[in-house]
């Protein structure tokens, strides 16, 4: 029996729910890289990020390959990459009206001397 087209957008966006997922393929964005790259950058236990970087790589987001002794991993493709400029853009309109309430609020405050 085949999974609802809802159904399988929401396990993508459960897989893409964890901040390491996340920070791992905002890293690989800028290319492939090895895992000891990427324990440097984020603060996280080697189990950890083996864990996370399989569930990426079984979901088919990344890829990984050996270059001697280290495993090298990258995005499998570019619609991850727009993926993650899209909700960079939603993140950015969502911010920009939260400042501009903001604005409002601290001028209101202003004018009508409130505290």
């Amino acid at each position: 029996m085949s999974v609802p087209l809802y159904e399988a957008k929401a396990e993508l966006f459960r897989l893409l729910g964890h901040p390491v997922r996340i920070r791992v393929l905002e890293l690989l964005q800028q290319g492939p890289r090895p895992v000891r790259d990427l324990l440097a950058a984020i603060e996280v236990e080697p189990t950890g990020l083996s864990q996370h970087l399989a569930v990426l790589r079984r979901s088919g987001m990344v890829v990984a390959h050996r270059d001697g002794s280290s495993m090298v991993y990258e995005l499998a493709g570019g619609d991850v990459a727009e993926l993650l400029r899209a909700a960079r853009r939603l993140l950015t309109q969502k911010l920009s009206g939260q400042s501009e309430l903001l604005s409002e609020l601290l001028q209101d405050r202003v004018e009508n001397g409130t505290r």
